[in-house]
């Protein structure tokens, strides 16, 4: 994209702010300028207002999105031998599904280049999951990252600071002025990094729920079509699944507490709503790559899926058969009566398993690998009062007063709940 010429900051924030369309030249140039220090963080949180507020149209939205990505780098994968797909999550309580995930779409056939984050808040991050296992390490180079991908199939890692360098900076500066609810932002953040991986297909799981980022059913609808069409005009191949966060996946929440959850997973066992999930993400993903012939519930029986992870974490300095972290100390919260679980909410357990050291509340903050909660019944199944409901993990006991006080009203046991459906719709 070419560089245009210099326009009036505060012109194109008065443009936003009463409702206008931004053209071409000034979403580039607004970008760049921004990118190279030109335009102060005040100004950029102005701007970003004004969008929260007034919205985008899709022009407006696809040129932004192409405005992040020309900021960096774009990963060339055409040297990888197998048809490339990537996925991505918006974000929930217990979703561990890239771990089992990327080996098993790889055991079958397809290559997985995931760039992954790390936890901010109540929602765990990938890497922070991965970092639990000894020596495996996130930084790759762009050499070690094809390799791995050519040989291996799958490589989960961190985005190198040319990709999208832009959206770096710009994602800093929303989680600090109150704009990171924008659709229209929150869709080219996340595509402008998608898209400049490389990938030729994407499948997205966008969550919807209190655990969620997106709460309500319509929200995550935008969301996801706003992606899908972000995807289409930039040449990947784009599917969007609606998945429910109201209640965590699993019966886990916390960094080597899903590690080990997905092991389960990939030894052909696990929680039946992790399963579920695994499954319909991996048969999307396998669609994309043109790959239609094949089961991957047959590569998590086999082995397959588990020959992939293992290959994974050792290229990346981890060792596979270690021993992982368990915090020093335990809390157990019983069933309050006898009945059914009625209501599990994924956001009292996300916030409660943040508060146990399983996550951070700045960039900056160290995690406690053990930290976390195991979940004893899941919304549906019958409990007894005084029977272990909740287990918390910690290393430090005195943590737990803060993550209980998180869990109050969080869970309830009455009448039998009526089930939504995880995978709620599918958007293409």
């Amino acid at each position: 994209m070419a560089e245009s010429t210099a326009f009036d900051v505060v012109d194109i924030i008065r443009t936003k702010r009463d409702g206008g369309e931004l053209s071409d030249p000034e979403i580039d140039w607004v970008i760049a300028a921004y990118t190279r220090g030109d335009i102060a963080d005040e100004q950029m949180s102005a701007l970003a207002m004004a969008i929260l507020l007034r919205g985008m149209t899709a022009v407006e939205i696809a040129r932004w999105t192409a405005a992040m990505i020309a900021s960096g780098e774009r990963l060339d994968l055409s040297s990888v031998p197998r048809p490339t797909v990537d996925k991505h999550s918006t974000g929930g309580v217990g979703d561990k599904i890239t771990l089992p995930l990327a080996p098993l779409v790889a055991a079958c056939g397809a290559a997985v280049p995931q760039l992954s984050g790390r936890g901010l808040g109540h929602t765990g991050g990938t890497l922070d999951k991965l970092e639990s296992i000894p020596g495996w390490r996130a930084a790759l180079s762009n050499e070690e990252f094809l390799a791995q991908l050519s040989t291996v199939g799958a490589v989960v890692c961190a985005a190198g600071d040319q990709l999208a360098p832009a959206d770096r900076k710009l994602y800093a500066l929303r989680d600090v002025t109150g704009t990171v609810e924008s659709i229209p932002l929150i869709a080219s953040s996340i595509m402008s990094k998608k898209i400049a991986e490389g990938s030729s297909a994407l499948v997205l799981d966008v969550k919807v729920g209190t655990g969620a980022f997106m709460k309500s059913e319509a929200d995550a609808r935008e969301l996801a079509r706003t992606m899908v069409e972000l995807g289409a005009a930039h040449g990947v191949q784009t599917v969007a699944l609606l998945t429910g966060m109201s209640t965590p996946l699993g019966l886990t929440a916390g960094n080597a507490l899903e590690v080990r959850e997905s092991l389960e997973v990939l030894a052909g066992g696990g929680p039946s709503d992790v399963v579920e999930l695994t499954l319909a993400l991996a048969r999307e993903m396998l669609t994309c790559a043109g790959l239609t012939d094949i089961d991957p519930a047959d590569a998590l029986r086999d082995g397959r899926a588990m020959d992939a992870w293992r290959a994974m974490i050792a290229a990346q300095g981890g060792d596979p058969a270690a021993t992982l972290p368990v915090a020093r100390e335990t809390h157990v919260v019983t069933a309050p009566a006898t009945g059914v679980l009625s209501r599990l909410d994924a956001l009292a357990v996300g916030v409660a398993a943040w508060r146990l050291g399983a996550g951070r509340a700045r960039k900056e903050d160290p995690v406690s690998a053990g930290a976390g909660i195991v979940l004893h019944a899941k919304p549906g199944d019958e409990v007894r009062a005084g029977e272990p409901l909740l287990e918390l993990h910690a290393d430090d006991p005195a943590r737990f007063e803060r993550a209980l006080e998180a869990l109050h009203g969080g869970y309830e046991v009455g009448a039998t709940p009526t089930l939504a459906p995880l995978v709620i719709d599918r958007i293409a």
